[in-house]
């Protein structure tokens, strides 16, 4: 342990009053003094250079005590844009966000099965196009990728979807772009947005499970990630549900993500549409092989039996899954996100039975399983989140 040396300390105070005017909204220095417990002297001193970064402006007067107001300050939302990239679904979505997780500018480019090199230099035509639509100095770079992270060094361990293995993938960002890159699992990052943007709570932990091209859980814990201590923590994708299961992209076999993923139920909803003429789904695609997820929940919502009956397996499954979260971790706020999280109350009620099923009632009945409000950019806010973090402790 060492001592703190005085621009540790200035750089750690002003992180600090930065963070308060941005939980705040609008607040006066006097009230930042009172909730840091710094001298006035220090707050002025700190905000003056903080306005002159132009991330902060005053922006009015506080009401009147019997004195002389206070003057509020409040953060300048576009002082500094954000790129937050996802690279975990059929295509990679990218977006240039403000300070509060407002997506000012998207862009999604097909992956269309393109895995090793074709897929980086897919991440690279991305990049180069949302650095160049930023409209006010980029504070850096966040991306949420599949699979196994080591987020400390930036390095994509093993995403099996996207045929990566050890891919220095912060390290190449950076060099070709000079900005700060920040790497992380798409499920983690997307618990960091829905902690952040989404919905409010009172509790500090949480745990969301990202069901799309692959399934992740991400977990938050006194309103921290928690990464586990090789970074994996929330690999249920590839946890065995199914003995005798068929094989899995990982290589074994039964995994959650051969029953519950988006591919998993588009081969389902393919055999279905080629034994059966007369399915719904022709309605919304030529042949078996043009089925999407976008088609499976159109054809949905027309009150299709049979695909009542997959989507509620879908939910079996799942369920068993949060159960083990529930047992392991007794976090009481569940949330499900990703592009099947759009199938709504038809997947969130055979995931609350089975949940129900399999914990201990007690845990279960005290325990919410919610869909995301943020649709599909919770793991875009979720990355512009961890910059956030790391570049402005904001977060």
């Amino acid at each position: 342990m060492k001592k703190a040396t005085r621009q540790q300390t200035k750089t750690h105070n002003s992180k600090l009053v930065l963070k308060i005017i941005y939980d705040q909204d609008q607040v006066s220095r006097a009230d930042i003094a009172r909730i840091t417990h710094l001298t006035r002297t220090t707050v002025s001193s700190l905000v003056a250079e903080i306005i002159e970064d132009g991330l902060v402006e005053e922006v009015g007067y506080e009401p009147s005590k019997g004195g002389k107001p206070g003057t509020l300050l409040s953060v300048v939302d576009d002082s500094r844009h954000l790129i937050g990239i996802d690279l975990a679904d059929s295509e990679f979505r990218g977006g240039v966000l403000n300070l509060r997780g407002k997506v000012k500018y998207r862009l999604n480019l097909s992956v269309n099965d393109q895995d090793g090199e074709a897929a980086l230099e897919l991440v690279f035509r991305l990049v180069d196009e949302l650095v160049a639509a930023a409209g006010s100095p980029l504070l850096g770079i966040g991306i949420g990728t599949p699979g196994l992270m080591d987020p400390q060094h930036g390095v994509v361990r093993r995403a099996v979807n996207l045929g990566w293995r050890d891919l220095p993938l912060r390290d190449l960002l950076e060099t070709r772009y000079n900005l700060p890159v920040y790497i992380a699992n798409d499920s983690q990052v997307a618990a960091l947005g829905e902690y952040t943007f989404g919905r409010t709570s009172s509790s500090s932990h949480l745990a969301v499970v990202k069901v799309g091209r692959g399934i992740g859980a991400g977990i938050v814990i006194n309103g921290q990630l928690y990464w586990g201590d090789g970074f994996g923590a929330g690999e249920i994708g590839h946890v065995r549900v199914v003995e005798a299961g068929e094989r899995c992209r990982c290589g074994h076999f039964g995994c959650l993500e051969t029953v519950a993923s988006s591919r998993a139920i588009i081969r389902q909803v393919q055999a279905l549409a080629q034994s059966n003429p007369d399915s719904v789904l022709r309605q919304f695609a030529t042949t078996p092989e043009a089925i999407n997820t976008d088609m499976v929940l159109q054809a949905f919502e027309t009150g299709d039996e049979a695909l009542q009956t997959v989507i509620a397996e879908v939910g079996h499954y799942l369920g068993i899954a949060v159960a083990n979260l529930v047992g392991a971790l007794n976090i009481q706020r569940i949330v499900i996100a990703g592009s099947l999280a759009r199938f709504g109350e038809a997947l969130l009620d055979p995931i609350r039975r089975e949940m129900k099923r399999r914990s201990m009632d007690i845990l279960a009945d005290e325990t919410c399983v919610e869909a995301s409000n943020l649709g599909r950019d919770i793991v875009i806010q979720g990355a512009a989140a961890l910059l956030l973090t790391h570049e402005l402790g904001i977060v």
